[in-house]
């Protein structure tokens, strides 16, 4: 069955010029991505939750991809905006592949500690058999074939290594396992990252032949291999825990990869943004201020170390936010997704405005 997603090839060509642009540095102009959804008025979308690890094994891959394409019909992109499906299965359910019991009756995904393993007896494998991966894989599989020539399948949140390393040991305690046995936690994060590598090729496997690019949890889009790195855990480091622990894995994947982005979570972990800024293969850094922090227009001067830095930035604003980072800092290596809802017409108004507030170039909305 065919599927009307709104967004042509001629919309995707585009796409292509401009964000390859952006990631060469040679868009003078910011990216800026607006969603719309609007409800079919003559009939009802199938039940299809954000968590896409809360949809039961009952319901076939082929059955979610069935309703995916449902609701894609029923979105629209506005400026640099494009059409993509992230199966969504928690943060970092790469501890699920790897053993860690999953519950997906919050409304997260959390991931139980191993039971009665010490650390020495943990391996990080690949297994093909495990139920998680499975489903994951089925589902990329099926929705790639459904709606993979006009919507980007994105690659699920596989999770950072220490992240993944902390969901099967639990926090607490592996923070513990830093002070008393680093060098297993050494193996441990080596062999994570190699497993790491393993399953987001199986994945770029499907996804990349369908031809529509690649994208991570985050509204990034690259005609190459992308992702959007992290190490939440690193909120507790200091920067030489986080030079000895987090930057081999970073260094690993951005060099298997050509867009490498890093989540900067939190305040907690601007100490670490040197060391980030200092990876050459790094091509940018999505700053998320945090719960009850104040909104990313008011951290101009962190990003503006990242601009200076000579990385791309990704940021959640609104649009007033955007005005104001784009009216001091110029909109050249910025992507702002905008957190609010605008039709086609508020949404041509808004680029235009923002473009005649940008003192770095003068850029034409479409």
């Amino acid at each position: 069955m065919s599927s009307v997603v709104h967004f042509s090839d001629d919309d995707w060509a585009r796409t292509e010029r401009d964000w390859s642009a952006w990631w060469e540095g040679d868009l003078a102009r910011p990216l800026v991505l607006i969603n719309n959804f609007v409800p079919p008025a003559d009939k009802q979308l199938p039940e299809l939750p954000g968590i896409t690890a809360q949809i039961p094994f009952a319901v076939s891959a082929e059955e979610v991809a069935e309703r995916v394409a449902g609701f894609m019909e029923a979105m629209y992109f506005y400026g640099d905006s494009f059409p993509r499906w992230w199966p969504n299965f928690g943060p970092g359910i790469a501890a699920g592949f790897l053993g860690s019991k999953v519950d997906t009756q919050q409304r997260t995904v959390w991931f139980e500690p191993l039971e009665n393993v010490e650390l020495a007896d943990i391996h990080a494998t690949f297994d093909p058999d495990n139920i998680w991966w499975k489903r994951v894989r089925d589902l990329t599989v099926a929705a790639a074939k459904r709606i993979g020539d006009r919507v980007v399948i994105a690659h699920t949140d596989i999770g950072g290594n220490l992240d993944i390393l902390a969901s099967l040991r639990e926090a607490n305690k592996l923070l513990l396992d830093l002070i008393d046995d680093a060098d297993e936690v050494m193996r441990l994060v080596g062999e994570i990252t190699t497993v790491w590598l393993r399953y987001y090729n199986e994945l770029y496997d499907i996804i990349g032949p369908a031809g529509r690019g690649t994208t991570p949890w985050a509204p990034i889009w690259s005609p190459k291999r992308c992702y959007m790195l992290q190490c939440d855990l690193s909120y507790m480091f200091s920067p030489k825990m986080f030079e000895r622990y987090v930057m081999p894995d970073l260094e690993a994947c951005c060099n298997a990869m050509e867009h490498g982005f890093y989540h900067l979570d939190g305040k907690g972990e601007i100490p670490h943004l040197d060391l980030l800024l200092s990876l050459e293969r790094l091509k940018g850094i999505q700053w998320i201020p945090g719960a009850g922090a104040p909104p990313p227009e008011e951290w101009l001067p962190l990003l503006k170390r990242i601009k200076d830095g000579g990385k791309l930035c990704q940021v959640f604003v609104s649009a007033e936010g955007a005005m104001k980072i784009v009216k001091e800092l110029g909109g050249r290596g910025f992507t702002m997704q905008i957190m609010e809802t605008m039709n086609e017409e508020k949404a041509r108004d808004f680029l235009k405005a923002l473009a005649a507030v940008d003192p770095d170039s003068k850029w034409e909305p479409r």
